[in-house]
């Protein structure tokens, strides 16, 4: 949003027929943010956008914007990561709010902040609205974010790690049927490190997360490989 925007919204608020008990109170203006990640030729990578206006014009941030009056925080998310990148129809899962004072030097804003993961292939991008570009960015490899979006997607990431055992969140990065090795590889690369395969299918296979189809799938020269699917697909309830 534009500094013309946010002055339209401050000058309302001491307007006329504002003279309730409220309106000696400060409003902070209050923002959606979205850490979106995938896997792409074996990398973790997050979704980022080109800002096209000030503050912090020209760099890179992660997808977001102001509330609308009368929207949950859940469709302001879902619509702005639609009108910044047509990325559409994606759960998304609350991370926290961010509130420290001076994180936008325009006004007093708070943000609450969402983080999915999605598979690259399902989605097309296209920079719209606040954004003059929009692309995946390696998330060891990130370039200067604006505002506090840094601290945001390293709480995504420390959050994702720690859902990961616990719940069927990795699903959505693997196709309805895969290999213990191939559901390995994307815990590696979430985690940021290389997992014992001995240890990791003992672990997985008594976590009660997987179910075994019955089917199998050529991996090399090997014997063919055990497909799983996971018990449960939404990673919601389990990773709350």
């Amino acid at each position: 949003m534009t500094d013309s925007f946010i002055e339209t919204i401050q000058k309302s608020k001491t307007g006329a027929g504002n003279s309730t008990a409220l309106s000696c109170y400060e409003t902070p203006l209050v923002t959606v943010d979205i850490v979106l990640c995938t896997v792409i030729q074996n990398r973790l990578k997050v979704l980022l956008i080109q800002r096209k206006q000030p503050p912090f014009d020209h760099m890179w941030a992660i997808p977001g914007g102001f509330i609308h009056v009368g929207e949950t925080l859940e469709q302001a998310a879902s619509r702005r990561l639609f009108e910044e990148t047509t990325v559409n129809h994606i759960y998304l899962e609350q991370l926290g709010s961010f509130g420290q004072p001076d994180r936008d030097p325009r006004a007093r804003v708070i943000t609450v902040a969402y983080y999915a993961l999605v598979s690259a292939e399902k989605l097309h991008l296209e920079a719209h609205a606040n954004a003059e570009d929009v692309g995946w960015f390696s998330i060891n490899e990130l370039p200067e974010l604006a505002f506090d979006h840094a601290e945001i997607v390293q709480k995504a990431l420390v959050k994702l790690k720690r859902h990961l055992e616990s719940s069927s969140v990795a699903f959505q990065l693997l196709p309805d049927k895969f290999t213990l090795t191939e559901l390995q590889r994307v815990y590696e690369l979430i985690l940021g490190k290389t997992l014992d395969k001995r240890n990791f299918r003992k672990k997985i296979l008594s976590s009660d997360i997987l179910k075994d189809t019955g089917e199998t799938k050529m991996e090399g020269y090997h014997r063919p490989a055990q497909l799983y699917s996971f018990a449960n697909r939404n990673p919601v309830a389990e990773a709350s």
